[in-house]
């Protein structure tokens, strides 16, 4: 005998019901409207009940052809071999960017004097289970994006500076960790997500759909 709605993990339930709003808005069965007005309610219900009436008029079931195409979406990228022990980036009245499928080392010193630089975790192939990035920034900005799905330390500090996080804490079970440390003097840095997880969700489906219609 199945276990009752009301006593399920609220997570397992949410998750099921994103996935078949997913299937069924990529096969054309729900419109963009109607799909991320219950996409919102999903996300942010706690009910059980009213989370799982979300799905119940919905025909198509998840199969096998969208969990693997989701794990490719949503899953990190690790890759243990050919990784680098240490990167350097340094920028001096300048600014730069690291983003796109780059490995991770298993450590980053960013060194920034009145610049600007940017480090992209979104598409990275990590390479050790943890990654440090060592910060040293002087009346310069620089931002840290930083996927939903794994792990973030921060033990950086600030003088007459500021560190705003907006990045999860916890992330997959066996996720790399990236751990944030050093210093921003009269600077800001920012760790945060550069795409939401809503956002990400609709980029799924949208790309789905392209493949189904």
């Amino acid at each position: 005998m199945p276990v009752v709605i009301e006593d399920r993990p609220t997570q397992a339930v949410r998750d099921e019901v994103i996935d078949q709003l997913i299937m069924n808005y990529s096969h054309g069965r729900l419109s963009y409207d109607a799909f991320e007005r219950r996409l919102d309610k999903a996300m942010n219900s706690e009910d059980n009940v009213e989370i799982a009436a979300l799905a119940e008029d919905l025909e198509l079931e998840v199969d096998e052809q969208y969990v693997d195409s989701k794990k490719r979406d949503f899953s990190f990228s690790f890759e243990p071999e050919g990784g680098e022990e240490t990167d350097t980036l340094v920028n001096v009245f300048s600014g730069s960017s690291r983003g796109g499928a780059w490995k991770v080392a298993k450590e980053i010193r960013m060194f920034s004097l009145f610049s600007g630089s940017d480090i992209d975790f979104s598409q990275a192939r990590f390479t050790h289970p943890e990654t440090h990035v060592k910060v040293f920034s002087l009346f310069s900005g620089d931002n840290i994006y930083i996927p939903e799905n794994v792990n973030v330390v921060s033990k950086a500090f600030c003088i007459f500076g500021g560190i705003d996080i907006k990045a999860p804490n916890m992330g997959q079970v066996g996720a790399p960790t990236i751990v944030v440390e050093g210093v921003a003097i009269f600077s800001g840095l920012d760790i945060k997500v550069r795409q939401s997880l809503k956002e990400k969700f609709i980029g799924f489906a949208d790309s789905l759909k392209n493949i189904f219609n």
